[in-house]
């Protein structure tokens, strides 16, 4: 299984090459801005609403004002594209078993100092050759390699925007999917607007605390709450990553906090994973999260009521699905694949019981 994964991105990788070519995408005009006199602009997207001058680049890094106008520098322009077992989003409770080609471009509007994919996700579409593909082409590729979704990921999808977008509305016409994970930090219209066309989320919840995002990234909590809530009503798939870091957000009482806003403001059906932080980025002086943390995290949760909860980025039985009724093991995973699954109609083989998801 892993040798098929192994060929299928040697494949896509030589095919990118040939799709870059010399081909350049045109500056692509933002949505969700507003012009202010003096050709400033103040774009509207997410919850830092820069406000820039001519010449100057949002937070994001790939957002820009030219003469009075707000563009983004990165449509058409992934700098990372493969081929991933959905289960890597995370998502362990949509179409498991299934391929997800994913997809980002440089940046991010969230600048966290642990950030695990900051070779990209920190750069400047200058800094990383990218390659060149349009919407169709993304969308074709999916259909070639027989993905069943499409994933914006590995960086925030929020800052390329309209290339996802695009991208999201072709894939629903082919009968694609299509996956958001993201840090959450984006603003209530073209959330909505974004929702028409997503069918799962999995929505970063780095942690339960105004103090934690300002001490380890430039955003705050409130807006990314109002995501969660947001996505609920949209009726998308959700499941919520928290990255468990020692010494930031570890805190078993701010954990029982958050597994308890998760409780009462969203439900207890939608899955959690508690994820394994690594030395990365700025952040060298932690060590790798203990694996009692890990255990202690998932003990609270489910103390608390949440009926899925996952330990990621470490294996232990805790990445296997028990039914919250009978008990009884019915995803058996190993890393980001499935030995074996007792799911039939979305229900529990050994006792009845509806299971959270979207199942083949």
């Amino acid at each position: 299984m892993k040798k098929r994964y192994f060929i299928l991105i040697l494949i896509i990788l030589l095919s990118l090459f040939c799709l870059s070519g010399d081909k350049n995408e045109s500056l692509k005009e933002a949505k969700y801005y507003e012009k202010l006199p003096d050709n400033l602009v103040r774009c509207n997207l997410c919850p830092n609403k820069c406000i820039l001058d001519d010449g100057q680049i949002g937070i994001c890094g790939v957002r820009k004002n030219i003469k009075g106008k707000l563009y983004s520098l990165v449509y058409g322009k992934p700098v990372a594209l493969h081929i991933d077992p959905i289960e890597k989003k995370p998502l362990f409770h949509f179409y498991p078993r299934t391929q997800a080609l994913s997809i980002a471009t440089v940046g991010c509007n969230m600048r966290c100092n642990f950030c695990q994919n900051w070779e990209i996700s920190q750069s400047r579409p200058n800094e990383v050759k990218a390659m060149s593909m349009t919407p169709q082409e993304v969308v074709e590729a999916a259909k070639n390699y027989n993905c069943k979704s499409i994933a914006f990921t590995y960086t925030e999808p929020t800052i390329f925007y309209e290339y996802m977008l695009d991208i999201a509305k072709l894939a629903h016409k082919e009968g694609i999917k299509t996956v958001f994970v993201t840090c959450g930090y984006i603003n209530e219209k073209p959330f909505r607007e974004l929702c028409k066309y997503l069918d799962a989320a999995n929505i970063d919840l780095k942690g339960f605390s105004d103090k934690f995002y300002s001490t380890y990234t430039t955003a705050t909590l409130q807006p990314v709450l109002n995501t969660l809530k947001i996505a609920k009503e949209e009726g998308i798939h959700l499941e919520i990553t928290n990255l468990v870091i020692p010494d930031a957000n570890d805190d078993p009482k701010l954990i029982r906090e958050m597994c308890e806003w998760i409780r009462d403001s969203l439900g207890v059906d939608y899955p959690l994973h508690f994820s394994r932080f690594f030395p990365k980025y700025k952040l060298l002086n932690r060590p790798p999260t203990p694996l009692k943390t890990l255990e202690m995290a998932r003990n609270i949760a489910l103390d608390v009521g949440l009926k899925y909860v996952y330990i990621g980025n470490i294996s232990t039985e805790a990445e296997d699905t028990y039914c919250p009724k009978c008990g009884k093991k019915i995803i058996d995973r190993s890393g980001y694949f499935i030995e074996s699954m007792n799911i039939k109609d979305g229900k529990c083989e050994f006792c009845g019981e509806k299971i959270y998801g979207v199942w083949k």
